[in-house]
């Protein structure tokens, strides 16, 4: 069966700009209606090429209309007639005509080309020529339908994520250029005006700057990024100008990267799609057969036979069983599942994933960036001296430590004036020494006070948190207790999984007891700590071994194996490794943990539209196909009934698009 091909998105390649203006504005503003203006042209294009179509449906109703007994009755000669509908089917059929020609010179006989071809030719052999006419041309008026459909989703697919600049300021000797960012260098430094959009992957260099990150994560609400923080291509910068240090080239830059991933997605298919090919393969040879026995079977069983009556009637079950609806509305179903998904911040790399999607019944994850911040906080301060002192004398040391907790001290201090400590000894894997404001200060963990001979409660070796104890003058002082913070929707995110039949696990490498705190929190009952990579892969593998359908997210490179491993892998875009992001099948740009939920609810909506479409098409097809083998439906029935379900099909399809998912 020769089936209407889908290709992947047809985009410019990643390492140039795609069309869109010099500067790029707010997603409502000129680019947008830039795109909806050539969006329409594109349409408009389709549908003015097809003029020859609208000729002949005009000649066809014209012919009706004419000849109708409720109309104006009117006899036209056999030539006048003939000739109308004449050029009327090969205005409507002539591309259908000539394909189907050409496969038959391939020895290709079964494929909807020669199906319709033959269906048309035997209704005007039997003397049904409007019938034959019709055929061909609401057949030619469905395939218009299923191109214009099938050329909107693309566009809507591409419109979400095609959203690269074509130029760039860039300061070179003290001055700015306006240049093509395809030319810009790492460690080069660009400027961003309020309004504009980043066309490169860099470090802000600039205090602070809020920026509108819609087009990576899907997240409506601005992010404010700190100097130091890294900003990416496709942000659009607020209320004020930055300037950032270029990390990445305009090809490597992860927007171009997400476009790349996102072309490549539309080519992989679905189990559903490919069983739907594989049958058509014999599905057509089939109908033909089952078609001939309608018309020639009978001449043995029946004493009244009479031909015509009966080549009717397997005209009707050709047409009728015309697969288009089939083979084109199942590929849009998934192009608006991954649409929905990518609206929603969620990167999904082909089809296939979708349906393994709505399969998982265990959520394995990591910890630390995945259902955390990964950013360490201090969580509680606990100490008997006066609180603004103790800050201070601490974050005064610790600001001479690169360390993530140390850092996290000197945050917790905020605005307090900070003195500069003498005599700083570092102990490695212990924490710092060294004399602050006069006085002799310990920072570090429970090691370094006993490496001190500094005494301290007890109950601090069970405390499940990363401490940072502090003694002052050779005497315990007190403590920092220092912790990851959890994501605000992490355990909404595993409640609604829990409600869905998903059971979450949590594997990290982090001390078990921060494991097993964390997991309270979220309420996952099943947590494993101190893991290395190949504990987590050995976890996993034990796992899908237990005959498990199971999907892992994580962030790390040291997730990407057991992402690999998992039936479908997840990784969180945002802060997440390249080799996390590239070896994941599916990718949620923003980090939300509640996008886990979402994916699988995107999942579940897409497989029901495409298994909707197969119903339908297949119910109302064999309904037609057994009236038109017994005498009861005509050609004129069994046309509007195929190019009915084929947009009934393609309107199920493309509604997925356009649902809101549940907050």
């Amino acid at each position: 069966m020769e089936k209407k091909e889908i290709k992947p998105l047809e985009t410019d390649d990643c390492c140039a700009p795609a069309d869109a203006k010099t500067a790029a504005t707010h997603p409502g503003g000129d680019d947008h209606e830039h795109s909806h203006d050539h969006a329409h042209g594109v349409q408009e294009s389709l549908l003015q090429s097809r003029w020859p179509l609208w000729v002949s449906l005009l000649l066809l109703l014209g012919y009706l209309g004419a000849t109708s007994p409720y109309v104006f009755n009117l006899t036209l000669g056999q030539p006048v007639g003939l000739s109308i509908l004449g050029i009327a089917y090969v205005l409507a059929g002539y591309k259908t005509i000539e394909r189907a020609f050409r496969s038959v010179r391939r020895g290709d006989f079964f494929n909807e080309f020669t199906l319709m071809t033959s269906a048309t030719f035997g209704a005007f052999y039997i003397g049904e020529y409007s019938e034959g006419v019709a055929v061909m041309l609401f057949y030619e008026i469905g395939e218009l339908i299923q191109d214009l459909a099938v050329n909107r989703s693309k566009r809507s697919i591409k419109a979400l994520l095609d959203v690269r600049p074509t130029a760039v300021t860039v300061l070179r000797n003290g001055q700015p250029q306006r240049t093509n960012p395809v030319g810009v260098t790492i460690g080069e430094t660009i400027q961003i005006k309020p309004g504009e959009q980043v066309a490169l992957d860099g470090t802000l260099l600039t205090d602070s700057a809020p920026f509108n990150t819609a087009a990576l994560t899907g997240e409506a609400k601005p992010d404010t990024k700190r100097q130091g923080e890294s900003v990416l291509a496709g942000m659009i910068a607020l209320d004020r100008a930055a300037e950032l240090r270029v990390t990445a080239a305009f090809r490597d830059s992860k927007l171009a990267r997400i476009l790349e991933l996102t072309q490549q997605a539309t080519a992989r298919k679905a189990p559903t799609q490919l069983l739907i090919s594989r049958l058509a393969r014999v599905y057509t040879p089939i109908v033909f057969g089952l078609a001939l026995s309608i018309a020639l079977v009978p001449y043995f069983l029946f004493e009244n036979y009479i031909f015509n009556d009966w080549l009717y009637r397997g005209l009707v079950f050709l047409v009728i069983a015309c697969p288009c609806a089939l083979t084109v509305s199942i590929p849009l179903g998934y192009f608006g599942g991954i649409g929905l998904a990518s609206r929603n911040g969620i990167l999904v790399k082909g089809s296939n994933f979708l349906d393994v999607l709505t399969q998982i019944d265990t959520l394995v994850s990591d910890k630390t960036g995945t259902l955390t911040k990964g950013v360490f906080r201090v969580q509680q301060l606990e100490t008997h001296l006066d609180q603004t002192e103790f800050s201070r004398l601490a974050a005064s040391l610790e600001s001479q430590s690169t360390h993530p907790v140390a850092r996290a001290v000197v945050t917790h201090a905020g605005p307090l004036p900070l003195v500069q400590p003498t005599g700083v000894q570092e102990f490695s894997g212990q924490g710092l020494r060294g004399n602050v404001a006069g006085k002799s200060v310990l920072c570090g963990n429970l090691n370094l006070l006993r490496r001190f001979g500094v005494t301290f409660p007890p109950e601090l070796e069970n405390r499940s948190e990363t401490l940072v104890v502090v003694a002052i003058d050779e005497a315990y002082a007190g403590y920092f207790a220092i912790a990851d913070e959890v994501k605000e929707d992490a355990a909404q995110a595993v409640a609604d999984l829990r409600a869905m039949g998903i059971e979450t696990i949590l594997l990290s490498g982090d001390k078990v007891a921060v494991v097993e705190s964390v997991a309270r929190q979220l309420g996952i009952t099943q947590a494993h700590g101190e893991l290395l990579p190949e504990d987590k892969v050995d976890k996993v593998q034990a796992l899908k071994n237990q005959g498990r359908k199971l999907a892992f997210v994580g962030d790390g490179i040291n997730d990407a194996p057991v992402i690999a491993l998992a039936d479908v892998g997840i990784a969180m875009g945002g802060l997440g490794s390249d080799a996390a992001i590239e070896t994941a099948d599916i990718v949620i740009q923003n980090d939300q943990p509640s996008r886990l939920v979402s994916a699988i609810r995107i999942g579940r909506m897409t497989r029901a539209a495409v298994w909707q479409n197969i119903t339908l098409a297949m119910g109302v097809k064999v309904a037609v196909m057994a009236l038109g083998a017994g005498g009861i439906a005509t050609l004129w029935e069994a046309v509007f009934a195929d190019v009915g379900v084929a947009l009934l099909a393609i309107l199920n399809a493309y509604r997925i698009q356009g649902r809101k998912l549940r907050a």
